[in-house]
């Protein structure tokens, strides 16, 4: 009986031992699965955060996934396909001889669901998630003193009334005041009467009006862009996909939104007239993000005509305060009048005539400006460029000018961005980033409405031994 104690008492013991070890290893195994899961969550969800869009990066400087992975067909669902492949890969990676090295798993873990609930694409929150990304990236820029001037610009224009007096009117009021008093008659043949030809000038500086501003200011009107796109095909004339918004958390690691940011951030990725860009399908980009038209052409015109009303109105405010410029209108209305006996036509006249002259030296102003030259919002004596004569060869009496103080073409294309909806500003902008993307290989259908740049997935996985796990994670560029 004493010979068999040992054997017992070992036996007892070993029973004890071999439960403790194990219950060791078993906790061992499930602290193994959740630690092992963790990882593997990282790093899918980092893969997936690494296939960003190349070309988007190299051009606007943005970091995207593009959920359509360069196919036809964008949807998130994609997205889940990979970070469950990526996940799948790194629980059980490629073993092809781990049988015959004996090799055995110790956690046979398998990814099962990939489900990803939130997710910020770049248009959602009316292009708030993009602009996010771009407040990040112009962090650093200064744009303090480009936005000071820009915004005494808008100012100015707002304060002396550019964008909103109606001087088309107010012509219009002066000549109507002509067709009322009426010219005196003559008789030509007997019993047939005409009316004495006032010959005013300011007719033949009107009459130019019709011929389109870029016609009259440009020099050879056949060099502007010729490019032609469908804007219904871009972002600003499409049903949109949506995501979940902006991430909140992104944004207060970032900071939110900055309207005036963009706005510089434009300037830098985006070319006008005069600095065009290699990369664009569209050489007047800004000009487009303004006007939304087909063409450049027609952006062109459209700022052209812009700037053409605004200097129209500066000019005739100024020209209206200059004694010396009135008494030469004055001057030639009292000669005109004097010849058809009509003395009570002078004052309608002058301001015909003073109307015209500002409208000549507003086309000036455009030449100017499209010349690489300078104009301030308001004029003085010494900045006035046009003589009264002009107004009877509008076109031959305009000179290019590179000269000047005041404001550049660009600065006021930073005014009339300033001044614009912020909807049309965003979407348009969009326009001419998928326009530049769908110019590269492989991206003939890119859409910046399939890109997101955070999202949270819900993830689970199982073990062969019986165990499951489940986590969300929330990973973006931020």
């Amino acid at each position: 009986m004493r010979r068999g104690y040992m054997t017992v008492f070992l036996t007892l013991s070993l029973t004890l031992i071999l439960s403790l070890v194990l219950a060791l290893i078993e906790g061992a195994r499930i602290s193994a699965v959740r630690m092992k899961f963790e990882c593997v969550a990282d790093i899918g969800m980092n893969s997936v955060l690494a296939e960003f869009h190349r070309e988007l990066l190299e051009q606007y400087d943005l970091l995207f996934v593009d959920m359509s992975y360069g196919g036809t067909y964008a949807d998130i669902g994609n997205t889940e396909e990979h970070l469950r492949s990526y996940i799948q890969k790194n629980l059980r990676p490629d073993a092809p001889n781990a049988s015959w090295r004996g090799f055995r798993d110790f956690l046979a873990m398998d990814a099962g669901r990939a489900h990803i609930g939130q997710y910020s694409i770049a248009s959602d929150d009316d292009g708030a998630v993009l602009k996010r990304q771009v407040t990040d990236y112009m962090a650093d820029y200064p744009i303090g003193a480009i936005m000071e001037k820009v915004g005494l610009g808008a100012s100015e224009i707002e304060s002396y009334g550019l964008e909103t007096r109606n001087i088309e009117g107010e012509r219009q009021s002066y000549e109507a005041q002509i067709d009322e008093i009426g010219l005196p008659v003559e008789e030509v043949e007997e019993g047939v009467y005409e009316e004495v030809p006032l010959n005013n000038p300011a007719d033949v500086a009107n009459a130019t009006r019709s011929s389109g501003v870029l016609n009259l200011v440009l020099d050879n009107p056949a060099q502007v862009s010729a490019v032609k796109v469908s804007p219904e095909d871009y972002i600003s004339h499409r049903t949109l996909m949506k995501g979940t918004g902006l991430c909140a958390e992104a944004a207060e690691i970032s900071g939110e939104p900055n309207e005036l940011i963009f706005q510089t951030y434009l300037f830098e990725k985006c070319g006008f007239y005069g600095r065009e860009m290699e990369k664009s399908l569209l050489k007047y980009q800004i000009e487009y993000i303004l006007a939304g038209r087909d063409t450049d052409w027609q952006n062109l015109e459209y700022v052209a005509k812009r700037l053409l009303r605004w200097r129209e109105v500066a000019n005739v405010i100024y020209i209206l305060t200059d004694s010396a410029k009135i008494a030469e209108a004055e001057a030639m209305a009292l000669g005109l009048t004097a010849v058809v006996l009509s003395p009570e036509l002078a004052e309608p006249v002058k301001y015909t005539i003073l109307f015209a002259w500002a409208y000549l030296e507003s086309l000036q102003d455009v030449k100017t400006l499209l010349s690489g030259g300078r104009v301030p919002v308001y004029k003085t004596a010494a900045d006035w460029k046009t003589g009264l004569k002009g107004i009877l060869n509008v076109k031959g009496s305009l000179v290019p000018d590179s000269g000047g103080r005041g404001l550049s073409y660009e600065e006021y294309l930073r005014i009339m961005l300033f001044l614009q909806g912020q909807h049309d500003r965003t979407f348009r902008a969009m326009d001419v980033m998928e326009m530049d993307i769908r110019r590269t290989p492989g991206n003939a259908r890119f859409r910046l409405d399939a890109c997101f740049d955070t999202y949270q997935a819900d993830l689970s996985v199982s073990s062969g031994f019986g165990y499951s796990c489940e986590m969300s994670r929330r990973y973006g560029f931020y």
